[in-house]
């Protein structure tokens, strides 16, 4: 349900398009890491992934599960709680690994937060936290990057910043890109899987914003 509301959501806020390198795939028992840039988003992605026939399970902030309606909706799905800082992290892993174990893809946001810029400009990828390189590790799953791009420009900066930025994205329909990218096996001890990750998810975000002709993707 949540991938068919993003995918019906999306083309009233902004310009959706997608590409994907040659051999992407979105293989049943994948994960897919993108990288996370704005509360829009994981609608954005979830909208990409929906056209091109994939719908992932989610790994989100827990106090997602706390809002009316969204909480319910995310547990009915199969979507995966994420308890940052506290002992019951480790679970989310567990989750995540069955559903991987089922043939789920499993869509995972390696950053672990979002940019504290007030700007809607885009900006490469934060540094990824080691959950992905783990799970990865643990499960032998190939793991999908994702860019996006654009997302920005309907939801960045401050609350009352945000809150305009989505009232008034119907109007503006800005330009949002997504771009999959060709599976990787993460190989490696240490912090080199995660370094692995972050590097394919980046060059995603690259093409992704380069598409829209973000200054950022463009001077790289």
């Amino acid at each position: 349900m949540l991938s068919r509301l993003a995918d019906a959501l999306t083309p009233a806020v902004g310009r959706l398009t997608i590409t994907a390198d040659a051999g992407a795939e979105l293989a049943p028992g994948s994960i897919v890491v993108a990288n996370h840039t704005s509360l829009a988003d994981p609608v954005v992605v979830l909208a990409a992934l929906h056209r091109l026939g994939a719908r992932p399970v989610v790994m989100a902030a827990a106090g997602l599960w706390r809002i009316p309606l969204l909480g319910r909706a995310l547990a009915r799905d199969g979507h995966i709680p994420v308890h940052r800082r506290d002992r019951r992290a480790a679970h989310a892993l567990d989750a995540a690994a069955e559903a991987l174990r089922q043939g789920h893809l499993v869509l995972i946001y390696a950053e672990g937060g979002l940019p504290r810029r007030l700007d809607a400009a885009e900006a490469a990828p934060g540094t990824f936290r080691s959950g992905l390189s783990r799970l990865a590790r643990r499960t032998g799953a190939p793991v999908v990057p994702v860019g996006q791009a654009g997302a920005r420009r309907i939801t960045s900066g401050s609350v009352s910043k945000q809150l305009t930025g989505l009232l008034t994205a119907p109007l503006r329909r800005p330009g949002l890109h997504v771009h999959v990218g060709r599976p990787l096996e993460l190989t490696g001890d240490g912090a080199a899987p995660t370094e692995q990750a972050h590097a394919a998810v980046t060059a995603a975000w690259h093409t992704a914003a380069g598409q829209l002709g973000e200054r950022a993707a463009l001077a790289a």
